[in-house]
C-alpha cells in the first residue's frame, strides 16, 4: 500500500497561539480552521509567571463582544477554549479570552463599573452544547433577512445590520443602524411573535458594520476596524486642518461614509510640531516689503511667506529659526533690508540621496554616444606617412624592404596593405627612374647591423647621408620623425 503523506500543522493544535474566529474574515492565524476577525485576541504574555492565577476570565463573543464571568469552580481553563457561561436566562456560548491577573487590566481598559455583579463560568461547553449552538448559530441569516422586512413594512427608519443568536437558541440580538431615534417597541413584538424568541435591540454606529463587513482601504491593506481596532472614536474635521489635508469628502471619507480613522493616527504629531512654529497672525516686516504668513511644513519646520496675504506673490521660504529671529528684530523696531542673507537663496543639496531616481525603470534606455573623429583629422593622420615612405624609398610588395616593424616619418608604424592593391609611389624629388632595376639578392648590401631586434617596434638611428633624397621641409627622408633611442 502506498503510504499518504500528512502535512501535520502543529500551530493549529495550539490554542494558545491560535484562537479560532466564527466570523469568516481575516485573521492572519497560521491555522486552517474557519478563520475570522481576530481584533479582540490578546496576548496572555504572563501565562508562564507562576501564580498568574486569577478567578475571572474574559469570554468573547461575536460581533466584538465580550464579556468577564468568575471561575467559582476553578476549572482548568486556557485561551481558545469554548465554556457554556451563565445567561439571562439560559445560558451561552463563547471562547475563552485571556485568562489570569492580565483580565483584571482589560476590566480597566474597557471601563467595567465596579458595581456590576460578574456572572459564572458553568463548564467547559459539551458536544450537545456545541450541536445545539451551531443550529442556533445557522438561524441567523435567515432571521435578520426576514426582520429586515418587517422593519420596512413598519416604516421604521433603520437597518439591521446583523442577528446573534445565544448560545441556546432562546433569545436573539438584533443589531441596527439608525440616523435619528426610532421608536421600535412595534417591531419587538412583531419579532418575538414570529421567531418565538426573546428579543434585545442594539444600536450600533456605521464604523462597526463595516468592521462586521470588513474589505480593503484605499491604502491596499485590510481596514483597521476589520482586524485590530475594537474602539472607536469620532472623528473631527479639525485634525484634517492640522495635517493641511485636502477637505474633500470623496478623500476623507472610508468605507462606512464617516471620516477615517487613521486620521487621527498622526495628528497629535502635527500638534507638537506646529506649537513650534510661529504664529499666524504675525507677519514680517522689511525695508521693502511686508511678508505674511502664506503656508508652512510642520514636520520641516519650514514656513513659506508672501507679500500678499492670499496668494502666493514673491514667496521666501524660511526656517522657523530665521522666522523667530527676524521677529526679534521687528519688535526692537529693526528692519532688514532682506529675509534671506545673500547666500540665502543658495540652498543646500538634501544630504540623502535620490533613491526613487537611482532605480528608474529607463535607466538603461540613454546610450553613451562614441565621439566620432573629425573627417579632417582622420585624413591628416593617414596620409602624413605617404611622401616621406615614397622617400625613404619603401614601395609596395616587390620593394625593398627590411623584416620586422616599419615606420613612418612621423613616427607612426605603417599599415600593412592588403595582397592584391598597390601603393601609389610618387615620383622621386632627385628626377631618378620611378621604377629602378632589381639587384639580385646575393648582391644586395646587408642590413643586419642596422635591423631592430625581434619585438622592437623602434627603428635605431642612422647617420645622415647627403645623397639621401630630402622631403618637402628639406630634412632628410629617413631621419624626419625619428629619435634616439
Amino acid at each position: 500500500m502506498d503510504e499518504k503523506k500528512i502535512q501535520v500543522n502543529p500551530v493549529a493544535d495550539t490554542a494558545e497561539t491560535c484562537v479560532k474566529c466564527d466570523n469568516g474574515g481575516n485573521c492572519g492565524c497560521p491555522c486552517d480552521n474557519d478563520r475570522g476577525r481576530c481584533n479582540l485576541t490578546s496576548t496572555n504574555w504572563l501565562k508562564d509567571v507562576p501564580d498568574n492565577e486569577d478567578e475571572v476570565v474574559e469570554v468573547l463573543f461575536k460581533n466584538t463582544r465580550r464579556g468577564f464571568y468568575r471561575n467559582t469552580t476553578h476549572i482548568p481553563l486556557k485561551q481558545g477554549d469554548w465554556v457554556a457561561v451563565e445567561a439571562n436566562p439560559g445560558h451561552d456560548i463563547g471562547r475563552v479570552g485571556l485568562t489570569g491577573r492580565l483580565v483584571r487590566n482589560q476590566m480597566k481598559r474597557v471601563n467595567l463599573r465596579k458595581g456590576n455583579e460578574l456572572l459564572r463560568v458553568f463548564r467547559k461547553a459539551k458536544p450537545a452544547d456545541m450541536e445545539r449552538y451551531e443550529q442556533a448559530k445557522a438561524r441567523e441569516e435567515d432571521t435578520m433577512i426576514r426582520s429586515r422586512k418587517i422593519a420596512v413594512d413598519l416604516g421604521l427608519k433603520m437597518k439591521i445590520g446583523d442577528v446573534e443568536y445565544q448560545g441556546d437558541g432562546n433569545k436573539a440580538i438584533f443589531y441596527y443602524i439608525a440616523d435619528d431615534r426610532v421608536d421600535f417597541r412595534q417591531l419587538i413584538k412583531v419579532l418575538a411573535d414570529v421567531f418565538r424568541i426573546r428579543v434585545e435591540m442594539k444600536q450600533i454606529g456605521a464604523r462597526q458594520e463595516a468592521g462586521r463587513i470588513g474589505g480593503i482601504g484605499p491604502c491596499g491593506r485590510p481596514l483597521c476596524c476589520a482586524t485590530w481596532m475594537s474602539s472607536f472614536v469620532s472623528v473631527a474635521t479639525s485634525a484634517a486642518r492640522f495635517q493641511d489635508i485636502s477637505l474633500n469628502p470623496q478623500n476623507l471619507a472610508g468605507q462606512c461614509a464617516k471620516l477615517k480613522c487613521c486620521i487621527n493616527f498622526e495628528v497629535n504629531t502635527y500638534v507638537e510640531a506646529i506649537r513650534q512654529l510661529p504664529p499666524k497672525d504675525v507677519h514680517l516686516e522689511t525695508k521693502d516689503n511686508t511678508y505674511y504668513y502664506f503656508k508652512a511644513d510642520a514636520l520641516k519646520r519650514e514656513i513659506i511667506y508672501s507679500t500678499e496675504r492670499n496668494a502666493p506673490v514673491d514667496t521666501v521660504t524660511l526656517t522657523a529659526a530665521q522666522a523667530f529671529e527676524i521677529i526679534a528684530l521687528n519688535k526692537n523696531g529693526v528692519k532688514p533690508d532682506s529675509l534671506l542673507p545673500d547666500d540665502g537663496n543658495k540652498r543646500g543639496g538634501s544630504p540623502f540621496g535620490d533613491l526613487l531616481n537611482q532605480d528608474a525603470i529607463n535607466r538603461f534606455d540613454k546610450k553613451k554616444k562614441k565621439k566620432k573623429k573629425k573627417s579632417g583629422e582622420k585624413s591628416a593622420g593617414n596620409g602624413a606617412g605617404k611622401p616621406n615612405d615614397a622617400a625613404n624609398g619603401k614601395s609596395d610588395k616587390g620593394s625593398q624592404q627590411p623584416t620586422g616593424s616599419q615606420e613612418s616619418g612621423n613616427g607612426k608604424p605603417e599599415r600593412k596593405q592588403r595582397p592584391g592593391k598597390s601603393k601609389r609611389q610618387p615620383q622621386p624629388q632627385d628626377g631618378g627612374a620611378p621604377n629602378a632595376e632589381r639587384q639580385p639578392r646575393g648582391d644586395r648590401p646587408s642590413h643586419k647591423e642596422h635591423q631592430p631586434r625581434p619585438g622592437k617596434s623602434f627603428r635605431p638611428r642612422q647617420p645622415k647621408d647627403a645623397g639621401a633624397p630630402k622631403n618637402d621641409n628639406g630634412q632628410h627622408a629617413q631621419n624626419s620623425g625619428q629619435k634616439d633611442s
